[in-house]
């Protein structure tokens, strides 16, 4: 299915029927968002983001059967060759799951209640290779995770990090996008993305939430 050119092709999976029409609803009302697909289980979710390919897969935690850590894990987890944009939708009491899912390769995540703009802005920012995690809980979900400590010691960057790139990392794990991050340190839009790309080589990490979660298991947010 190649859809309408020039528009972020959403799969939406959600066990709840009201939820899953709702999250269809606001997106399809976005000019440059379609919805190609929905699903009430992992298992179609996966079926269905293997055939049709979208740009974005929206996907519930809790799901029957195949739940949706297993689900990111099976379409963008670190053994899938082609890995696919995942972004976990969730709410407050499933922190845990949600940690889980980033590690499985999600891109990002929300709260149920984030609303319109925040929902279309993290399709378009998993769509364009970024990651966007829900700015009220980032400090809160991943800190409480590295003040619990990683399941093992924190990998080494290849090279050591240069200031720049320490203060874009903190600013990155603080949940700022590039464009807050341009305006807080006074650089343009290019450097930004140009220093984030170099954490990702230097961290061998796969997307800008592997790099949030990098900082709080270092502690490299004491104080701030």
């Amino acid at each position: 299915m190649s859809g309408v050119p020039g528009r972020v092709r959403v799969l939406v999976a959600d066990d709840q029927e009201i939820v899953r029409t709702g999250l269809a609803m606001i997106l399809a009302a976005q000019p440059d968002v379609e919805v190609v697909g929905e699903a009430a289980t992992g298992q179609r979710a996966v079926e269905l983001a293997r055939r049709l390919r979208p740009d974005v897969c929206l996907f519930d935690i809790r799901m029957p059967g195949l739940d949706g850590i297993e689900a990111t894990r099976l379409l963008a987890g670190p053994a899938v060759a082609d890995p696919m944009a995942v972004v976990v939708i969730t709410t407050f009491d499933l922190d845990e799951y949600v940690y889980a899912a980033l590690r499985a390769g999600a891109r990002g995540f929300l709260l149920k209640d984030c609303g319109p703009a925040l929902l279309t802005q993290a399709v378009h920012a998993a769509a364009a290779g970024d990651a966007l995690i829900a700015p009220q809980v980032t400090t809160r979900l991943l800190r409480a995770f590295a003040d619990a400590g990683p399941a093992a010691p924190p990998r080494q960057p290849v090279d050591r990090l240069t200031d720049r790139e320490e203060q874009v990392l903190g600013a990155v794990a603080r949940g700022r996008t590039n464009t807050e991050i341009s305006a807080e340190l006074h650089i343009t839009l290019s450097t930004v993305k140009t220093h984030v790309a170099s954490l990702m080589a230097k961290l061998g990490a796969r997307n800008r939430v592997e790099v949030a979660m990098w900082a709080y298991e270092t502690d490299r947010l004491r104080g701030g």
